[in-house]
């Protein structure tokens, strides 16, 4: 029977991955049935636009965004086990390509282990993001996701107000935000070159009961007095008209003439409330800023970085390496237990959360470095001289490492445990992992000794979509 509503473990759950997923070591998860294989290509074909006929608008948003959501939960994760499987045969068959023969049974690089399960299955989200587009009557002023692509013009702005993995609060924000942009007289900014005002909304929430909402503007040609009385009906409507049912802590404005644009680009502006909302993660308090990353799975998370403590086999005397650190969850979680942390992350604002966080949590023995890792990292690595065990941790955008962070990884003879953590492993972290498997080549300038992938762990932090979050155990 599918999940129908939110479901929490309790927190008494929330204790080491191995003991709490030890019931599942034993399945046989590497065949799917074919029930659940017929569903999944069902659900495949819908993500690429191909949704059955006679599908509702809310239907095909839902196979969109979450095209696993009509599968029960177990079955969503065998169809995720399959998936970190290929992802597996794949790097072993690029590092066989290199003359590394590292293929274990079945065919993999490494043992891969169970997907470890979500504790929370429904409304998971601590961060959405809503367009504004025409809907499906036309409307410009929609709220939504979308359905379609630019590519095709096919693009339809629809409401979530059905998605499953959306909590009720972001939903409540985005209709208010939507019942807001109908009462201004300024147009919504469909397309840049076409004039408008009005663009995407954020939200984001915390297990404390915090909320911030963010406004996206397009300022076009408006005058300070202009943008001035605009900024006012906002805040008005969300502080004392209806919008105030959404008890806002904060309220961001940004005025925006790109598509992304971070803090230093164009600075977040506090119409209302508190500049930062706070969350807890394995008993410590993490303050956030408007654009600063933290895992969307808040439940998940922690029991991620459980693992991630277990894994690293951080001592006493080691120094560990967060790199792409954010807000300095993973650092922080794992301070007590090593003599050193290291952080580095290339938003600003988010190292200023960090050094925060370090501070109101009494952790002391924390260093966080602001910049681009691959400018960073080299200068830390290359003339590192400390005898003490060094571990490294990364977390990068679907984007990967840079190449000169790899380099920095590889030749740095004292890192001699490495763990990748990536959302997206069958993309660009795939060339990282091939890269720091790779024999040595003075060419590419990879002379150290290559790493060598011992343990696979997926984590499902994205309940009802085809993604994981895998980590990957490194050793030399």
């Amino acid at each position: 029977m599918a999940l129908c509503c939110a479901v929490r473990l309790p927190r008494r759950h929330l204790r080491s991955w191995r003991v709490l997923f030890s019931s599942r070591a034993d399945q046989d998860c590497s065949l799917l049935t074919e029930k659940t294989e017929v569903k999944w290509k069902e659900k495949r074909k819908a993500r690429e636009g191909c949704s059955p006929p006679g599908s509702s608008w809310e239907e095909r948003l839902a196979n969109v965004v979450t095209p696993l959501w009509r599968l029960p939960y177990q079955e969503q994760l065998q169809v995720k086990y399959e998936n970190q499987r290929k992802i597996l045969k794949t790097l072993a068959s690029h590092l066989e390509e290199l003359g590394i023969d590292m293929q274990k049974p079945g065919g993999l690089c490494c043992p891969l282990q169970p997907v470890v399960p979500s504790p929370v299955i429904n409304g998971y989200r601590n961060k959405s993001t809503f367009s504004v587009n025409r809907g499906p009557d036309g409307d410009p002023k929609t709220v939504g996701m979308y359905v379609g692509t630019g590519r095709a013009r096919n693009i339809v702005c629809v409401k979530a107000n059905h998605m499953e993995n959306i909590p009720q609060k972001h939903k409540q924000v985005a209709q208010c935000y939507e019942e807001f942009i109908h009462g201004s007289p300024l147009d919504p900014c469909l397309l840049f070159h076409e004039g408008g005002h009005w663009r995407e909304l954020v939200v984001r929430t915390t297990g404390r009961g915090h909320t911030m909402a963010i406004v996206t503007f397009h300022p076009q040609q408006l005058g300070q007095e202009e943008l001035a009385t605009h900024k006012a009906s906002l805040k008005e409507f969300f502080t004392c008209g209806p919008g105030a049912v959404c008890d806002l802590t904060s309220l961001y404005f940004q005025e925006s003439t790109m598509t992304r644009c971070s803090h230093e680009q164009s600075p977040f502006q506090l119409l209302h409330g508190e500049p930062h909302i706070f969350e807890e993660v394995l008993g410590l308090k993490f303050r956030i800023s408007p654009d600063a990353f933290f895992q969307v799975n808040t439940g998940g998370a922690e029991v991620l970085y459980q693992a991630v403590r277990e894994l690293s086999q951080a001592g006493e005397d080691t120094i560990f390496l967060d790199i792409c650190c954010g807000t300095g969850t993973i650092s922080l979680c794992l301070a007590h237990q090593v003599s050193k942390v290291i952080g580095v992350e290339v938003v600003e604002k988010a190292i200023e959360d960090a050094r925060w966080n370090a501070a109101f949590n009494g952790i002391s023995n924390c260093e966080f470095q602001s910049g681009k890792a691959e400018a960073v990292l080299p200068r830390l690595l290359s003339s590192w001289e400390d005898g003490r065990p060094l571990v490294a941790v990364v977390n990068p955008s679907r984007a990967g490492l840079h190449y000169r962070v790899v380099q920095a990884i590889r030749n740095c003879t004292s890192l001699r445990r490495l763990l990748y953590i990536s959302c997206k492993p069958e993309g660009e972290a795939m060339r990282n992992f091939v890269e720091l498997c790779c024999p040595p080549d003075p060419r590419k300038k990879l002379s150290g000794e290559p790493f060598v992938p011992r343990l696979a762990l997926p984590f499902d932090m994205f309940p009802h979509t085809v993604h994981c979050e895998l980590v990957l155990l490194f050793t030399r």
